[in-house]
């Protein structure tokens, strides 16, 4: 197992940003008969989800919360030193969208940019790549960027996905801490994957494998519910027990669990089985819908922590699903910390047709 910390750096500003269009799955869902679509927002506990438009994609909700965050920091774009953009609904497969994102931003031709295709657990990865980064020399600013569009390969037949999927981008600023300061604050991380279970969620059409598939199916993602379930309860657990026992902290010194919203049902047994109380897990999944591995930072932004002005919060991420992967993230957020969200302009619809 990876299990490692990182002197920790300083967790500068998130933002999150949805698209404009705005989707009530009790009321749009007509593609279903209204029981099951009642059904399944009572097990699922997604009453509202963020659809992005056609021409929409996960540089277009990424760009804006960057903006916002260089924009709230006052921090000149020629001072990043790297962007890390995490997605599995890249622009292109050709540039990475970390390019095409450091041309938008207008970063600096030494700015280090690159993809990472994890998706659920990527959140978690991004920060340990970003803090790594900020370890050694030459490095002092750097931009995790997160963001899914699910929807877009989500079959609207399907209720599985198609009730459950929203899209999100988001932005997080990191800054390599002073050298004579914070000297035994660590960020630790556990990171797993099993790849045994890559059918368990897979989209397999369209990449180079079955680059025209005969069958139009293979462009949508197909889901084994009942093993991805088994899969989380098995391994999120005791991916929030290792990282305690790393760290050497308690349950009660933890301020917040921040899941990646998956589902409520599945969530619920996740508090159950790992003890935890309901207060330290804030949950968006009702309003955010399952944005993928962008819910975790959308969470941090619109999840209503109570943020002290004397000390920082302490929170574990957690980020589970596809690959399959899992990973966590133990860190600080100082009071100091900007928290934004963003919604795109647009012209809102909440009674379009699935």
């Amino acid at each position: 197992m990876a299990i490692t910390y990182t002197r920790a750096p300083i967790l500068r500003a998130v933002t999150s940003c949805v698209p404009s269009r705005r989707f009530d799955n009790l009321t749009g869902a007509t593609a279903f008969a209204q029981e099951e679509v009642e059904k399944v927002v009572r097990m699922a506990g997604v009453n509202t989800r963020y659809l992005a438009e056609e021409h929409e994609c996960s540089s277009d909700l990424c760009v804006p919360a960057a903006q916002d965050v260089l924009r709230s920091l006052d921090w000149d774009p020629a001072s990043v030193d790297a962007l890390i953009m995490v997605t599995q609904s890249p622009d292109y497969f050709l540039p990475s969208t970390a390019c095409v994102i450091q041309r938008r931003l207008g970063l600096s031709d030494a700015c280090a940019a690159f993809d990472v295709g994890l998706g659920c657990s990527g959140y978690p990865y991004g920060l340990w790549l970003a803090s790594m980064m900020l370890q050694s020399h030459g490095f002092r600013r750097v931009l995790v960027l997160h963001g899914e569009t699910p929807t877009r390969f989500a079959n609207k037949s399907d209720r599985a996905v198609a009730l459950l999927f929203s899209d999100a981008g988001s932005a997080t600023a990191l800054e390599a801490a002073p050298t004579d300061s914070a000297a035994d604050r660590k960020w630790w991380f556990c990171l797993h994957t099993d790849g045994a279970g890559m059918d368990d969620i897979i989209l397999r059409g369209g990449g180079f494998r079955d680059r025209f598939p005969s069958d139009p199916g293979k462009l949508w993602v197909s889901m084994h519910g009942a093993n991805v379930f088994n899969f989380t309860i098995k391994r999120v657990p005791a991916l929030v027990e290792e990282t305690l026992v790393a760290s050497g902290l308690s349950r009660d010194e933890v301020d917040y669990f921040i899941f990646h919203q998956s589902n409520r049902f599945i969530m619920r047994h996740l508090l159950k089985k790992a003890t935890l109380p309901e207060s330290k897990v804030p949950m968006t999944i009702g309003e955010f819908g399952s944005a993928g591995g962008p819910s975790v930072p959308l969470t941090i932004t619109r999840g209503g922590l109570q943020r002290p002005s004397d000390r920082d919060l302490r929170l574990l991420l957690l980020g589970y699903g596809v690959g399959l992967s899992w990973g966590s993230a133990l860190v600080d957020l100082p009071p100091t910390a900007i928290l934004n969200h963003l919604q795109l302009e647009g012209v809102p619809s909440s009674n379009a047709q699935i």
